[in-house]
């Protein structure tokens, strides 16, 4: 039987952090309001907001060579490429196409997924089916986000602002028959659409007009619908019954429990909402990571960006039960079980 391994892992941060008093001299907000709603202290921009160097693709680019190292591999051996992100170099092509250039891959086939907050385990679902069918062996699935320039840093737009970083994960998931491996053990995924436009960015797409809209008639186009938006309760409501829904389908699929479980990583949205699973589930300090303290929300970057890091701190060790899970923009949610 064939089973899905996670061989490499690997993250990507840029060098530049933004702590709370940094943004407190843009906006008006301070340490103490956005610690107590988002748990965040700080997180990593690019250097310049607009850089048309340090993209998403590159960070992903630098997040996949830590991975395909990590994993004992070359570019060379990666045979298809699975690219998660809302924030792409271009409106298109997508990021897939941009990284398979820059790792010097063969022709091999790249997949974008757009399913923000949900699109790394989106990714790993997909990973997953072609390894089990038997087509792929060996699939890079990256995670990656520039948000910092296209965030509103005043006080209209603090609410979002504050809360998203920049930075990229990676994983290779790898085919194996080998009987110790590790294996994907249960996936779900799910969305509810009817609340799309309680958090999405509007513009430039082909339901609020093209870019000229913006060049012929900028005193039009508004900043609700240039920026990101967010109906923050709202959002938080449904996270909070999600992530259980999620996390329980995914554990009796695979006829495990709470109490198999050595690690559960949550997407990294906010703190609360983590804390609010923690509590639901009575999950001890050392059976759940975080890391949204120190690089706020990366969207679709902050699970492999969590993976990695527990992985490298020695927090998951081999022939340990872990769980993904994430809610987000779409509404989409959905989770991957898998020993490591």
């Amino acid at each position: 039987m064939i089973k899905s391994t996670i061989k490499g892992v690997g993250f990507y941060v840029p060098d530049n952090v933004v702590t709370n008093d940094d943004l407190a001299k843009l906006m008006t907000t301070n340490d103490e309001w956005i610690t107590e709603r988002t748990g965040i202290k700080e997180r990593r921009h690019r250097k310049n907001r607009y850089d048309s160097q340090e993209t998403s693709a590159y960070l992903g680019f630098k997040a996949s060579e830590k991975a395909i190292q990590n994993a004992g591999l070359t570019s060379k051996d990666i045979d298809y490429i699975i690219f998660a992100t809302l924030s792409p170099d271009y409106y298109f092509p997508g990021c897939g196409v941009l990284l398979q250039e820059m790792l010097g891959c063969d022709t091999v086939g790249a997949l974008d997924v757009r399913n923000q907050c949900s699109g790394f385990v989106y990714s790993m679902s997909v990973a997953n089916a072609f390894i089990k069918s038997g087509t792929y062996k060996n699939i890079l699935v990256v995670g990656a986000e520039i948000h910092s320039f296209g965030l509103d840093f005043s006080d209209e737009g603090r609410g979002v602002s504050v809360i998203f970083g920049d930075g990229a994960g990676a994983i290779v998931l790898s085919a194996s028959e080998d009987e110790n491996a590790g294996d994907v053990l249960a996936v779900n995924m799910h969305s509810e659409g009817k609340y799309a436009d309680d958090l999405c960015t509007q513009f430039p797409g082909s339901k609020f007009g093209w870019s000229d809209r913006m060049r012929k008639d900028p005193e039009n186009v508004t900043n609700k619908e240039v920026y990101p938006i967010m109906n923050g309760n709202f959002v938080f409501k449904h996270a909070v019954t999600r992530f259980p829904e999620t996390m329980m389908e995914a554990l009796n699929k695979a006829g495990k429990t709470i109490e198999d479980l050595d690690m559960f990583i949550p997407h990294q949205a906010n703190l609360r909402i983590a804390q609010f699973v923690q509590q639901k589930f009575g999950l001890p300090d050392e059976k759940i990571f975080n890391n949204i303290q120190k690089y706020g929300n990366t969207t679709a970057a902050s699970i492999p960006i969590a993976l990695s890091e527990a992985i490298e701190q020695g927090k998951i060790k081999r022939g340990d039960l872990v769980l993904l899970s994430a809610f987000g923009s779409g509404f989409t949610w959905g989770s991957v079980l898998f020993e490591y």
